[in-house]
């Protein structure tokens, strides 16, 4: 699948659900993180079984790794026996899920014998009363728990998400750093970004990752790592020779890597989305349960491609109108 901007489509996001067991501050708003937070119904949210057939016949056109998100993928019921069927669709052959990693320890084994051994985890701070401030979880260990677990089980790659945010958890940057040097994870600083209606970004809370590697690189070289055919948008590198593990910086605003994104979207609504930080949507839905055909969906997955945007422009946007990604995380997907 090859959008109108000649980039190959190939990477298809799946979130499970809206519904999440943390308030993390820079994806609710202070209403929902207080417990006003309006779910979509259960009916409103594809089934297992629909969502599987948009998998087999977006395989079929080219489609080749799915990731899990939401909201948080581990909280809807039944998710393990979900994967297992995904994983028996013939042409997938990766398939990863990203985690907030609260429940993740406890289900990690039967992860890693369905087929699934890479796994991104969102860890923000390294100090429990931080992580509690940040989530309104008292989380922490459970989470520093599953690290711990999928990297015992042999899970590879383990990535650490860490969303930087000045005077909230900057300070701890190069202790995120040093980690990657003892531990064989891969520690990924991503940019905030401006999604929601109410988001708590502005611009004293955002750091580029230019600012970001240059604090880090006051502890030695920043060695860049050849990526994958697989890897994603992160520019990777090995803190000095000897390190355990590798950075990624992720630079959605600053860097943006628009021109070569292979992805598209589907979100715990049922709706198709071309660019996370470009409102525009495909009801992806309505035709599976109106018109429930392959072909349909084949035709509604190529509407979505052919509505791309060349960028995001998310600057230009914000600079016009004040306008931002008004869609919710938790149900676009992480």
């Amino acid at each position: 699948m090859t959008d109108l901007f000649s980039r190959s489509i190939s990477y298809l996001r799946l979130s499970l659900t809206d519904r999440c067991n943390l308030r993390c501050i820079y994806c609710v708003t202070e209403d929902e993180s207080s417990g006003c937070l309006i779910k979509l119904k259960q009916e409103e949210l594809l089934t297992y079984e629909e969502l599987l057939w948009v998998v087999r016949v977006a395989v079929a056109m080219g489609i080749t790794k799915v990731r899990l998100t939401g909201g948080e993928p581990l909280v809807r019921r039944g998710v393990l026996g979900f994967i297992r069927e995904l994983m028996r669709i013939e042409g997938l052959g990766d398939v990863r899920i990203t985690t907030n990693g609260v429940l993740l320890a406890d289900c990690a084994k039967e992860l890693l014998e369905a087929g699934v051994n890479k796994v991104n985890i969102s860890l923000d701070s390294l100090k429990p009363e931080r992580v509690r401030d940040i989530t309104g979880v008292d989380c922490f260990d459970a989470v520093w728990r599953a690290i711990e677990t999928v990297l015992k089980l042999g899970f590879a790659p383990v990535k650490l998400n860490m969303v930087v945010m000045r005077h909230i958890n900057d300070d701890e940057i190069l202790d995120f750093a040093r980690m990657s040097q003892r531990l064989p994870l891969q520690v990924r600083f991503i940019e905030f970004m401006p999604i929601g209606v109410s988001s708590r970004w502005n611009v004293d809370t955002y750091i580029s990752s230019d600012e970001i590697m240059e604090r880090i690189s006051a502890l030695g070289e920043l060695i860049p790592i050849q990526k994958g055919q697989n890897d994603g948008p992160a520019r990777v590198f090995r803190l000095g020779h000897d390190s355990a593990g590798s950075l990624g910086f992720i630079s959605p605003l600053s860097h943006h890597f628009c021109d070569r994104c292979n992805r598209l979207r589907l979100t715990s609504a049922g709706s198709l989305r071309s660019c996370l930080l470009h409102d525009a949507e495909v009801d992806l839905r309505s035709v599976l349960r109106n018109q429930p055909t392959d072909e349909a969906i084949r035709a509604t997955l190529i509407e979505a491609i052919r509505n791309k945007p060349r960028g995001h422009q998310l600057q230009e946007r914000m600079l016009r109108s004040g306008s931002d990604c008004h869609g919710r995380m938790s149900r676009i997907g992480g």
